[in-house]
């Protein structure tokens, strides 16, 4: 049996070497299981598959992880490493016709001493019928299953199914490993024209996908530029176009724009000239409102939190009394944003926080604070050792929810001003207390 743990092992599963045209992702599918980026967990010697590669066996599996890590590469050289019959299909494609023909063969194949290792990707996308029919070719041993699934196989595959299979969690690629991929594609094409900054962008962009990153990778250099790009270059490069404003209307962009920096600037009485000037030109209504609406949230927020009440009351008035009578509920509305405390801190928040979540990808959460519904979920630890704030004499725990690896950040900052003061005063008791319970200074 070849050595599949060694990076120069050939991968008879693979079958000839790619065209020189094939995309860059198939030009680059590992040949061996040292070749496989980022799943050592698994794919190493210590590993769940790597100790069934070296036992020469292989049991029925389900790989559960996010899109381009290496679930399709996997199936194919475990066929490879024990020596068994490949066969693909997707549940996209597939039916019930496919899955007939796929168990017949199978059968033919086990009379002839071969076996067959069935490789099911989007296996959650089969229905509960459809997947209760690889119950009895898998207990007989006719097929060997190896399913794919993005989705949690805890609601997504049926219980049978999953008693018979094993649950083995592929990680989404680090920043390590998405270079090491990009390092790989640099091999084979050359340098990407790229600077750090932009290169260090582009694996970002990628949230752990490595099919995505080398899509990316491909288009760079199928564009033969001349010169390295940096990260604005490259966001243009690499953006898709949205749709131009219709330009006719520069009047209605003017006013919308001057109504909402006079209530910015809590002056009521040119918040009120602009509104009027929108509605006797023949604005519609509804627009104005949802315009006070989002104001309501971005410009005032937790200062005064019944901004929002007031301007949604005013939106079911004007539905209800319809115009002119209705207008007087959006007079109502503008006056109280235009004189309320003003806070930017909710708006400032979402901006931060909305910028992490795009640089951070899909880091898990702690394990304590998962929900655990199903055994599954119970065995792989989540929602071990979660502290219940409510036992607590104050109510709080002081507990850490932020993801391995990312430091706790600070989003939301209230303001000295309206209802944010008593929220900052609380938001700092809490830093205290959680000072106090971790031993910080």
């Amino acid at each position: 049996m070849a050595d599949l743990f060694q990076n120069d092992a050939p991968s008879p599963a693979r079958g000839d070497a790619p065209r020189d045209d094939a995309p860059l992702a198939d030009r680059l599918r590992p040949r061996s299981l040292g070749e496989v980026i980022g799943q050592d967990h698994l794919t190493g010697r210590e590993g769940a598959i790597g100790r069934m590669v070296s036992a020469g066996k292989l049991s029925s599996m389900i790989l559960w992880g996010p899109p381009g890590t290496g679930k399709t590469s996997i199936a194919r050289l475990l066929a490879d490493a024990v020596g068994m019959r490949f066969v693909s299909i997707s549940a996209v494609f597939s039916g019930v016709a496919d899955l007939k023909k796929a168990f017949a063969e199978a059968d033919k194949m086990a009379e002839a001493g071969k076996r067959t290792l069935l490789f099911v990707d989007e296996i959650h996308r089969f229905n509960r019928a459809q997947q209760d029919g690889f119950l009895p070719f898998v207990e007989r041993g006719t097929v060997t299953l190896v399913g794919a699934t993005t989705e949690n196989p805890s609601f997504a595959l049926n219980a049978a199914l999953l008693s018979r299979a094993q649950v083995l969690i592929l990680e989404r690629l680090d920043h390590a490993a998405l270079e090491a991929l990009l390092a790989r594609a640099e091999e084979l094409e050359g340098p990407l024209p790229l600077d750090d900054e932009a290169r260090a962008a582009l694996i970002a962009s990628a949230d752990g996908d490595g099919r995505f990153l080398l899509g990316q990778a491909e288009t760079l250099y199928n564009a033969k530029l001349t010169e390295p790009l940096d990260p604005a270059g490259l966001g243009q490069f690499l953006q898709r176009r949205v749709a131009v404003y219709d330009k006719d209307r520069d009047g209605h962009y003017n006013l919308i724009s001057a109504l909402h920096k006079s209530l910015r600037g809590s002056d009521p009485q040119a918040s009120l000239y602009y509104l009027a000037r929108m509605l006797t030109a023949g604005e519609e209504p509804l627009y104005v409102l949802r315009r006070l609406v989002r104001f309501a949230s971005e410009d005032i927020g937790l200062a005064d939190p019944q901004a929002l009440t007031q301007c949604l009351a005013a939106k079911d008035a004007y539905e209800f009394l319809g115009s002119p009578e209705g207008e007087l509920a959006i007079v109502q509305a503008c006056l109280y944003c235009a004189t309320a405390p003003k806070s930017n801190a909710a708006y400032a928040a979402q901006k931060g926080a909305f910028r992490s979540a795009k640089e951070t990808g899909s880091l898990m959460p702690p394990a304590n604070i998962l929900n655990a519904p199903t055994k599954l979920m119970k065995d792989i630890g989540y929602g071990e050792g979660y502290a219940y704030d409510h036992d607590r004499e104050d109510g709080f725990s002081g507990d850490n929810y932020w993801p391995e690896g990312m430091e706790p950040q600070r989003y939301y900052e209230p303001v000295e001003r309206g209802f944010e003061r008593k929220v900052r005063e609380r938001m700092e008791w809490w830093q205290r207390k959680r000072s106090e319970l971790h031993g910080q200074s």
